[in-house]
């Protein structure tokens, strides 16, 4: 929980100007009670009366129940904060790119091994309530686990990956979107927050361009979230030969960017496993306004009481 960002009634906050002027008071009551020792004792007698002085457990008492004071004239004005709170339910597309490029080993085992075992770990932990896609492209696309099917079908999916020739990110973004359509279809909720997370290596190859696919999410209201995977010095072997398959950082920033979402790279199966973490943390989650009012209220009269506490065990009386 989030500290208060407002006040539901804020005009009751003018009960915080009697707290002021009894802290006010209490400062004189002070200043005048130290001016009257001093005038009328003794030196030899003012030094024993100082030593015995209680010290920082005269005031205690009195700035605790000040302060609670003050958040009762808080709580009265119904104070409310950004809370984060768990989705009950989301559609969650998973764009896996299974273009030749990602049998490059600049990644251990290989790029799509790595990239198989992390994204079955982040459908795997992703709540109960998520409706999961898994949509995997090269030079077509592929929906190898539809929106709204068992969790098990998506994981196996992932768990059996197969390579094909080009890429096709911008397909892979529209397809995607087609099966958060369907699912609000099939439900009857149009009102659900979806998120496409889209991983590959490379630049887009064939079909539409990502950029007509970062329109097309930011009018249906979808989020695409892209992970760049895999190093500069990626390589793959055709034909007896080494053929450099850097990863395009800039394209899929530029992707999430104009789609709504977050850009991420990985250039580790831990990092990647990283990545779908803090993925699945800001996807599982939101912020919602909520009245923390009884927070409030609940810490004012623990400090109430605390005050009540000291002052008895202290001075044997009530502050």
């Amino acid at each position: 929980m989030s500290a208060p960002v407002g006040f539901a009634a804020p005009w009751l906050l003018l009960l915080l100007v009697p707290v002021v002027a009894l802290l006010v008071a209490y400062l004189v009551q002070q200043r005048r009670r130290s001016r009257y020792a001093v005038r009328f004792a003794s030196l030899p007698m003012l030094q024993r009366v100082a030593s015995a002085r209680p010290g920082w457990r005269r005031h205690l008492p009195a700035a605790l129940l000040l302060v609670a004071f003050a958040l009762i004239a808080l709580s009265v004005a119904r104070p409310y904060a950004d809370v984060r709170v768990p989705r009950e339910t989301a559609t969650v597309v998973v764009a896996v790119d299974v273009s030749l490029s990602m049998q490059a080993t600049d990644v251990d085992p290989s790029r799509l091994e790595a990239a198989s075992v992390a994204a079955t770990r982040f459908v795997e932990d992703l709540p109960e309530g998520f409706a999961v896609a898994v949509v995997t492209f090269s030079g077509q696309v592929t929906v190898v686990a539809p929106a709204g099917s068992e969790r098990s079908q998506a994981v196996e999916a992932l768990e059996s990956l197969t390579l094909a020739e080009s890429t096709a990110i911008g397909e892979g973004v529209f397809t995607s979107l087609d099966q958060v359509r369907q699912q609000a279809e099939r439900t009857g909720r149009d009102d659900v927050p979806a998120h496409v997370v889209l991983l590959s290596d490379g630049t887009n190859t064939v079909g539409r361009p990502p950029e007509q696919a970062a329109a097309a999410a930011v009018e249906a209201g979808v989020p695409v979230s892209t992970i760049a995977y895999g190093t500069p010095s990626g390589a793959v072997e055709v034909e007896g030969q080494l053929v450099p398959v850097p990863v395009d950082e800039t394209s899929l920033a530029a992707l999430a960017e104009q789609a709504g979402g977050a850009a991420y790279t990985a250039r580790s199966g831990d990092e990647l496993s990283q990545v779908y973490d803090d993925i699945g943390s800001a996807i599982g989650w939101t912020t919602e306004e909520r009245e923390v009012t009884t927070w409030v209220a609940t810490l004012a009269l623990l400090l109430g009481l605390l005050a009540a506490g000291l002052s008895l065990r202290w001075f044997s009386r009530l502050p």
